[in-house]
């Protein structure tokens, strides 16, 4: 699966790295504690959040994560959008909750 197969099927809004929609997915991750996400994000996955600042583009770059989900139609601030295009990161977003929008990334995923 591709991170355009996932924004297509969620209806969800690109705010970063459109030119990486092609990318592998392999599986996902929900957090909103940067340090779980650091220590437990696998490469290659999904990761579904409320965070919306830089230290997020920095993790999931450390991390290799294929894209960021923000959930409850919350937006990136100008520095993670900034960081963001910077690294080719896919940014999306939702204005769905945490819980519906995990649970049909995990169907699709799966």
């Amino acid at each position: 699966m591709k991170i355009s197969d996932i924004k297509k099927a969620l209806n969800l809004s690109v705010y970063a790295g459109e030119e990486n929609l092609d990318n592998p997915v392999n599986g996902g991750y929900v957090s909103d504690l940067l340090s779980d996400v650091m220590g437990n994000v696998e490469e290659d996955s999904v990761w579904i959040t409320i965070q919306n600042h830089k230290n997020v583009v920095a993790i999931a770059t450390l991390r290799e994560v294929a894209a960021v989900i923000l959930a409850k139609g919350i937006e990136p601030d100008e520095e993670m959008l900034h960081f963001a295009k910077e690294e080719g990161l896919p940014v999306l977003g939702s204005t769905e909750e945490v819980f519906p929008l995990s649970g049909k990334l995990y169907k699709l995923i799966k």
